[in-house]
């Protein structure tokens, strides 16, 4: 019913594996319940699911996913508290004495492509214990990692370029203002050039995950977020045929 209600927008005389056009296939669809799939003249949003953000904290762009954020901080400026990796986020997150309240913005890097390796799903991490306790549900959250379509939160993804590569977001503090407004779509790090340009010269890049094979090729070769993370001398090329079984 779905494709029969944007079929405008389709080929519908495409082919699919049955042999049958793709409007053959739905023309005869019936909608039995419009308040559960709802007519494309009556769309249940005005607006698609997810949100593109820019800014400098984002210069090619991060993602955001509208309706699994709570709406009162779709609009929120706040103190960072930066994590540099998983696993400062795992061994400090919930430490009592953690600076942070319920309107400060958690920051966690390096877990993107090249910096975790691979593209993990945490980017949904937990609150801090400390603010759970005391009924915190949600709080903005920035990473260049990824989280499952069905996860909740005010969470902001896929920061491109990622903080191993020397993103924006590697350059983050604890402390520094940062601000999100998904109307504007605009995802903004209130520090100025300057000190960002001086904090550039003394970054350093982490420490490479292996010096040889698969982990190595991987990492050096890995495309950012927003170019769907392949592996830059697979870009163009058609899918490897099945050889024979090795057993």
């Amino acid at each position: 019913m779905v494709i029969r209600e944007i079929a405008k927008y389709l080929h519908k005389d495409a082919l699919t594996i049955n042999g049958r056009t793709v409007w053959d296939n739905v023309k005869d669809a019936v909608n039995y319940n419009e308040k559960v799939i709802t007519p494309l003249a009556k769309p249940f949003k005005p607006h698609g699911g997810i949100a593109v953000l820019r800014g400098n904290l984002a210069p090619s762009g991060a993602v955001l996913k509208p309706s699994a954020a709570t709406p009162k901080l779709m609009r929120h400026k706040g103190r960072a508290v930066v994590f540099e990796d998983i696993d400062d986020l795992n061994r400090r997150i919930d430490d009592p004495k953690l600076d942070v309240d319920a309107d400060s913005i958690l920051v966690l890097k390096n877990c993107g492509p090249k910096g975790y390796p691979g593209f993990p799903e945490v980017g949904n991490f937990a609150l801090p214990a400390k603010l759970l306790k005391l009924g915190v549900t949600d709080m903005v959250r920035i990473s260049d990692a990824r989280m499952s379509g069905t996860a909740y939160g005010t969470v902001v993804l896929h920061t491109a370029p990622e903080a191993a590569a020397g993103g924006p977001l590697a350059l983050v503090k604890t402390g520094d203002v940062v601000e999100l407004d998904v109307g504007k779509r605009r995802l903004v790090l209130h520090v100025d050039d300057k000190e960002l340009a001086r904090r550039r010269k003394l970054w350093k890049p982490p420490p490479p995950h292996a010096d040889r094979g698969w982990v190595q090729l991987y990492c050096d070769t890995v495309l950012q977020a927003d170019r769907g993370v392949d592996l830059d001398f697979l870009v163009g090329k058609s899918g490897a045929k099945v050889g024979r079984e090795s057993h």
